[in-house]
């Protein structure tokens, strides 16, 4: 039996993947094997010996101590691709938002009503200083092509609208699914130099952390409109305060507010609103699930943050499944001691990513524990499981 731990509520349709003969799950269940959460704050979790997976649902991990993780051993997962449809549709509201001044005219409706003004006299009157212009012929630029950004870049071309998308790591799962309308950005350079709108949709990372700087708002061009429904740290306040005064940008779209950046003029925050849909935290739910479950019985690693994709069908009778440093003569020595104890190899794959490793053995006959024991015990070894199909 497996135990589940729940940190936050977990939409059914995820917890209905796990099969309830053979899941425990709930969020008091102690020595867990897998953990699922969402934004619960892990980083001072005191992981039990019996944890081997954590899965997200949801695309950010900022709440995972990730390198804990790494050196107990433990595999993250995340759920990228399961909200992109939802972020796509707040990131099409939020140019809408930032160019129409929507928000700004309600607020004006609701104060003509407060103080009693007959609505039908005045709103003709009033209705031009809310005047803003169309998306339709306006250059977007879109950095980040991962599955958010491909969706916000093609659904633009559909309004009209001449896209650019800059992503360096650009994958060919994203390429294949990238309009043919879209224009590739060699640079950010060319996104900031050329484009009316702009939105971002990359993870936190150093590289990334305060990248709409003063630096990167002085080469964009007046009155740009600048959505970020990423991260709010990829923006930094202070110089977004002073654009926006000065008019360099004319509306700044955020799902990340905070007490300074409210204070500034044009700001349209949103209260972290990207995956809130009911379809968006099923979908989230459902495949956080299924990538606990896959490795917990198989041993499969796909959608990973700190170790590498792995996907093995079956081909032996007993699997051990290994996470190791990535140092040189880690394979040699995994397959000396199988060969030392006379275990036959049906299939192998060893798969890296920066420090960490993971390799999967398939053996033709049933293995025991001690042959595990001798692999738990060489240099680099962080994590050895045996299953037996």
């Amino acid at each position: 039996m497996f135990r589940i731990k729940t940190l936050n509520k977990i939409s059914p349709a995820g917890l209905s993947v796990l099969d309830q003969t053979r899941y425990s799950i709930s969020g008091d269940v102690e020595n867990e094997d897998g953990i699922l959460v969402r934004s619960a704050d892990m980083h001072d979790y005191q992981f039990p010996d019996s944890l081997r997976a954590v899965a997200r649902a949801g695309a950010g991990t900022n709440n995972i101590p990730i390198d804990r993780c790494s050196e107990a051993g433990i595999v993250v997962f995340n759920t990228p691709g399961a909200n992109a449809n939802a972020v796509k549709e707040l990131a099409v509201c939020g140019m809408l938002l930032a160019s129409r001044k929507i928000t700004e005219g309600n607020a004006w409706v609701k104060a003509q009503l407060a103080e009693g003004t007959d609505l039908e006299k005045v709103v003709e009157k009033g209705k031009s200083q809310f005047v803003g212009p169309e998306l339709s012929g306006k250059m977007l630029g879109v950095i980040g092509l991962g599955a958010i950004g491909v969706q916000v870049a093609n659904i633009a071309t559909k309004l009209g609208m001449t896209v650019f998308g800059y992503d360096p790591f650009l994958s060919v799962d994203a390429a294949l699914s990238l309009s043919r309308l879209v224009h590739r950005a060699m640079d950010l350079d060319t996104i900031y130099k050329n484009c009316d709108y702009i939105t971002i949709h990359v993870p936190q990372t150093p590289e990334t952390k305060g990248m709409i700087n003063e630096g990167a708002i002085h080469m964009m061009k007046g009155g740009v409109r600048i959505l970020n429904l990423a991260r709010g740290t990829l923006v930094n306040d202070d110089d977004m305060l002073a654009a926006l005064e000065s008019g360099k940008v004319a509306a700044y779209v955020t799902d990340f507010p905070n007490n300074k950046i409210l204070q500034g003029k044009n700001v349209i925050a949103i209260p972290h609103l990207g995956a809130s849909t009911p379809e968006s935290e099923e979908n989230c739910a459902v495949m956080a699930a299924q990538e606990l479950r896959d490795y917990l019985e198989n041993g499969n690693i796909k959608n990973s943050v700190n170790l590498p994709t792995l996907v093995q069908e079956w081909s032996g009778v007993s699997r051990l499944c290994i996470i190791h440093r990535n140092i040189p003569g880690a394979i040699a020595n995994i397959t000396g001691v199988l060969s030392k104890d006379g275990v036959n190899v049906e299939n192998m794959t060893n798969k890296s990513k920066k420090d960490y490793a993971y390799t999967i053995v398939d053996v033709g006959s049933r293995v025991n524990d001690q042959v595990a024991d001798e692999i738990r015990a060489l240099e680099g070894v962080l994590r050895v499981r045996l299953l037996n199909h």
